[in-house]
């Protein structure tokens, strides 16, 4: 308790803990899109996915755990971005005006707001309620709405906007700064954030357009 509550009192610590948090969600989404990608080969593999994961006795705590990240990664970025804005009331405009800056890091309050709307809408739909025909056709029939398909790569987009600033952001938090290494920091975090938006927003495409619905 001594070290959070120390890493939660300091401006540092909590830059720590959002890029921590924020890091350990990166390798919750590669998990989740290697999941989603089983729409792919049919109901039955996805199906025995889904299931795979209801009967694991570590779910629960997976899920309370995941749940306090995404908590923890808003709130401490919200608490960030109010100190920022109190220390500098009057150059903050004048900041964002500025040359050099990212639409990804122009956008994070933005894309983040946006990204809980859809979590809660995903998790409502998918998690909370009743599936009784399986998972695999409550999706399948989800991304029929052209509006939900909409949404869905809008907040993909979205995503890969966060990520494209917020990767490269947290390495940088560690101390990873190095003129040699920001270059390839860069590019990594580029080419994560495209990875899975793409990943994530071609699976409702894929099942509203070219897939021929259940199978």
């Amino acid at each position: 308790m001594g070290v959070l509550s120390s890493l939660l009192t300091s401006s540092i610590g909590r830059k720590i803990l959002v890029a921590l948090a924020g890091l350990l969600l990166c390798g919750f989404l590669i998990a989740h899109l290697g999941g989603n990608l089983l729409l792919i080969y049919g109901e039955g593999p996805f199906n025995r996915y889904a299931q795979g994961l209801e009967k694991n006795p570590l779910l629960p705590l997976a899920e309370v755990g995941l749940a306090g990240l995404f908590l923890a990664h808003i709130a401490v970025s919200l608490k960030l971005r109010h100190e920022n804005r109190q220390a500098r009331p009057a150059s903050y405009a004048m900041q964002r005006s500025k040359g050099g800056r990212s639409w990804g890091s122009r956008t994070m309050l933005l894309s983040g707001l946006l990204l809980l709307s859809f979590l809660v809408v995903h998790v409502w739909h998918f998690r909370v309620q009743e599936h009784a025909d399986g998972l695999y056709r409550a999706v399948m029939n989800a991304f029929q709405s052209k509006y939900y398909v909409l949404f869905y790569v809008a907040a993909m987009a979205a995503l890969g906007l966060h990520l494209s600033h917020g990767f490269q952001s947290a390495f940088r938090t560690f101390g990873l700064s190095h003129p040699r290494l920001l270059p390839m920091i860069r590019k990594t975090g580029f080419a994560f954030s495209a990875a899975i938006t793409v990943g994530f927003a071609l699976l409702p495409l894929w099942a509203c357009f070219w897939a021929k619905g259940p199978r």
